[in-house]
């Protein structure tokens, strides 16, 4: 049996050599709790009326945002300078700022959000059930502000801003990617938006889909999405491609290539199969081509000739064998 004091003396060289600092001195860097409070802080500021405290509510509008705008600035500020380094903590405050300043902005975006959410959800009773109880609305709210972090530059927050989403909703929205207004998630769950992913206005994206890399682009590597998009549930859009404008990707499509204006695609690989509301091809969703049957078919034909090869050399075997 391996003695407690082999077993550290173990992990104490693997402490020494490691790629990453294990041990010595403790590392600067955000407070996981702080951050979380932080984004509940924000979401009492955009929505009061849902997650705000009531005694306070009794002050006017502006001076209740003005008290919780102050204690986001304060805790926030403190977070931003320990993940800043050492020598540039001092830029903190002014940058801390400068993301207080865009909250006007991202509080209507996220009105046009919930406005798209209503429209393109049948199952919404109201929008006062999508901003205190839809998850995709949650996620796309910690994107916006993890974004503004991101754009500044700030290390390591805004991505501990969005997995913390990520772990409460299943979607993973990287805070570098680029999302207009009019932004609807339906469902959600398992949904993947890559950093370099730009995304239009009047976007609907359904459970499952992922709008990622190849793994072999560099720079640029995500989709971009123009207006007007849909794409179904668990469709995958790879490398750094374009959808055009007013374009539905069918559930279950893995796009490769870009895709033109007013344009329906479905299959594996994607394939157009309307534009413009005509026809373009015989193939639909009932008949979409398989792949691995493919694959199989020409296997089988493959073994056939193969058998009937094989057939042939042993009766050229047995006529020579019977000629001796």
């Amino acid at each position: 049996m391996t003695s407690n004091a082999e077993i550290a003396k173990a992990m104490a060289e693997n402490m020494t050599h490691a790629a990453v600092p294990l041990y010595g001195k403790k590392l600067r860097l955000p407070d996981r709790g702080a951050i979380i409070g932080i984004i509940k802080e924000f979401r009492r500021l955009l929505f009061p009326a849902y997650f705000g405290d009531a005694q306070l509510m009794a002050l006017p509008p502006e001076n209740y945002a003005a008290l919780l705008l102050e204690r986001i600035e304060t805790a926030l500020t403190a977070q931003v300078a320990l993940a800043l380094p050492e020598d540039q903590a001092f830029a903190a405050a002014a940058l801390t700022h400068e993301i207080l300043e865009q909250l006007p902005r991202i509080q209507q975006t996220l009105m046009t959000d919930i406005e798209a959410t209503f429209d393109g959800d049948p199952a919404a009773a109201d929008k006062e059930e999508i901003i205190f109880a839809y998850p995709g609305l949650f996620a796309i709210f910690v994107y916006r502000i993890a974004h503004e972090l991101y754009l500044r530059q700030v290390p390591m927050i805004p991505r501990m801003m969005t997995e913390y989403a990520h772990s409460r909703t299943g979607i993973d929205i990287h805070p570098g990617a680029q999302i207009g207004p009019w932004f609807f998630i339906d469902h959600g769950t398992g949904i993947v938006i890559g950093e370099t992913t730009v995304i239009g206005s009047h976007v609907k994206l359904y459970q499952g889909v992922t709008l990622g890399g190849t793994g072999k682009d560099c720079g640029k590597r995500h989709p971009t999405l123009g207006n007007n998009v849909l794409v179904g549930c668990g469709a995958k859009v790879l490398g750094p491609l374009t959808i055009a404008d007013n374009c539905k990707i069918a559930a279950g499509a893995i796009v490769l290539t870009d895709i033109p204006d007013n344009c329906t695609a479905v299959g594996v690989p994607a394939k157009v199969v309307r534009r413009d509301n005509l026809r373009v091809d015989d193939l639909d969703q009932i008949h979409i081509p398989d792949p691995v049957d493919r694959e199989l078919s020409a296997l089988r034909t493959e073994l056939k000739t193969l058998s009937a090869r094989l057939q042939e050399l042993e009766k050229t075997k047995k006529n020579e064998s019977e000629g001796e």
